[in-house]
């Protein structure tokens, strides 16, 4: 553990060199201005265009897209919804909206309800998304959502096409208009409206504190209204701090992202930690590992680009093994992180050998701004266990008393409940009555797991104490499933639960009882 809690010896407020992400940027911008930042693979192959931003473009862009946010009039306690895929420009509307207001990234996986419901619950003033596009549902869903949602204003469209070869982009241009209104609502075009903005400073004049709120991001996966957690601006910059020093990133490093950038794993892991340490972020397709031909193409993308590091749930991982590795160089891969779900000992252990990397199984959730553990880069690490706690957030095990929020500690190898305590620790839900049964006495947040942790300090997790279902990376609440089978007028009861998967980590498997059945 020597190998990483050793910053412990430089009080956290030292440790701390930017304590908002806005200052976080400028700092990489100061420091490693001609480093490129950002590198957009559309389809995520090794043999086309890539379009990139150097750590100056981006500030600079960042401050263009957060001063014509200014322009709509979004303050610092207003928030700008991200209803995108991953491209470049979504960094630019997540680090724009939290320099002038609050950044609340979205789903584009879920319904039109749903989307209504988290926006309405943070009270959006602006949109962010893209237009209509053909094979898309988006603009639908954009549509339905805009008559739901009471205080929306105004509405961005990202022009994705912009990435397109020259014909194609003609095409879609002339049958596929932009909107200029939908309904009441005035729609703009991104890149030509920042493109006007200064671009070397914030025009509001805006001082981020860092106790300020940077985000709501929403918990859960793809059924239900989520919980929205606030992210406030040390949460994150401490998480981007923390991440890039521990790992030991090293400037112009590339790092892989595959994962949705609506999640915190693919904003901190494969961004905030990585652009801290001046490397390079790869953003691997538009729909990341979800793309068609993106895990085909996975070794020449490492080799091309001499990729350190990425992150990825466990069926990745599984996927990847059915692609030889060939030839292609991979000796510039030193680490793959992973979490989210169980990893199945086979896959870890066929991985690591046809690899040669280290896998870093880690521990985390939206409450501790992503990560709040993980298997040491330097030292040993233990398949199954989710690691040891990161350096500044206190992580124990222990016994809940039935009344109030009171607790004992749990002794060594004995299971209870896993809480956490430090700046990473998120101030609390949205909405009041989620808050509820979540803290315990001296500010510890119960996670909601079990578990136990060994005499060396590595954690391991033996359950939940809330039974969601973890399908590849995403928490499916059973409750939700329960709900739509019972819709049905021939279902009187129904009983969702995890089913083990080799590939998927688990599967929901449902029980149910027929309207007038006994049994």
């Amino acid at each position: 553990m020597e190998d990483v809690h050793h910053l412990e010896r430089t009080p956290l407020e030292e440790f701390m060199e930017v304590k908002t992400t806005y200052d976080l940027f400028r700092q990489c911008a100061e420091t490693y201005p001609k480093n490129e930042a950002l590198v957009f693979l559309l389809q995520g192959r090794n043999d086309e265009p890539a379009p990139s931003l150097t750590y100056s473009q981006l500030l600079q862009q960042i401050h263009q897209t957060a001063n014509f946010l200014h322009r709509l009039e979004v303050g610092p306690k207003d928030v700008v919804s991200t209803l995108l895929p991953n491209m470049i420009e979504t960094h630019l509307s997540l680090w724009g909206s939290e320099a002038a207001g609050i950044a609340n990234p979205i789903s584009p996986l879920l319904e039109a309800a749903q989307i209504a419901g988290i926006m309405n619950a943070v009270h959006s003033k602006v949109l962010i998304t893209l237009p209509p596009l053909p094979g898309s549902d988006l603009w639908d869903k954009v549509k339905e959502v805009a008559t739901q949602v009471r205080g929306l204003r105004s509405i961005v469209t990202v022009d994705l096409p912009r990435y397109l070869p020259l014909h194609k982009r003609a095409y879609l241009r002339i049958f596929h208009l932009r909107p200029k209104r939908l309904g009441q609502i005035p729609c703009y075009d991104f890149h030509s409206m920042i493109r006007s903005q200064p671009k070397d400073r914030l025009i509001s004049g805006r001082k981020i504190q860092p106790e300020d709120t940077a985000s709501f991001f929403h918990t859960g996966g793809t059924t239900g209204i989520p919980k929205l957690a606030a992210h406030t601006h040390f949460n994150e910059a401490f998480m981007g701090t923390i991440l890039g020093s521990v790992v030991d990133l090293q400037e112009g490093a590339s790092v892989l992202c595959g994962l949705p950038l609506f999640h915190v794993n693919a904003v901190m892991v494969t961004g905030l930690g990585p652009f801290l340490a001046g490397a390079r972020v790869i953003i691997q397709s538009a729909t990341g590992y979800r793309g068609e031909g993106v895990l085909s193409h996975f070794w020449p993308v490492v080799e091309k680009f001499e990729a350190v590091l990425f992150s990825a749930v466990p069926t990745v991982f599984s996927s990847l093994l059915q692609y030889p590795v060939g030839d292609y160089d991979l000796s510039s891969l030193k680490y793959a992180i992973t979490g989210a779900a169980p990893m199945p000992k086979e896959v870890f252990v066929k991985f690591q050998q046809k690899t040669g990397l280290k896998i870093l199984e880690g521990y985390g959730q939206t409450e501790g701004t992503c990560v709040s553990s993980f298997n040491p880069p330097f030292g040993e690490s233990r398949i199954g266990s989710i690691g040891i706690r990161i350096p500044y957030q206190e992580m124990k095990v222990v016994h809940r008393h039935q009344e109030g929020n009171s607790y004992r500690d749990c002794e060594t190898e004995e299971i209870g409940s896993v809480i956490i305590r430090g700046p990473n620790v998120f101030p609390g839900y949205t909405e009041p009555s989620k808050n509820e049964g979540v803290w315990l006495k001296d500010g510890w947040l119960d996670t909601g797991d079990l578990g136990r942790m060994d005499t060396d300090g590595f954690f391991w997790l033996t359950g939940r104490a809330k039974d969601l279902i973890l399908r590849g990376g995403h928490n499916l609440d059973p409750a939700m499933i329960e709900e739509a089978l019972c819709s049905h007028p021939q279902i009187e009861l129904a009983a969702a639960v995890g089913q083990p998967d080799a590939h998927a980590g688990e599967l929901p498997v449902a029980f149910v009882q027929e309207t007038g059945s006994r049994t």
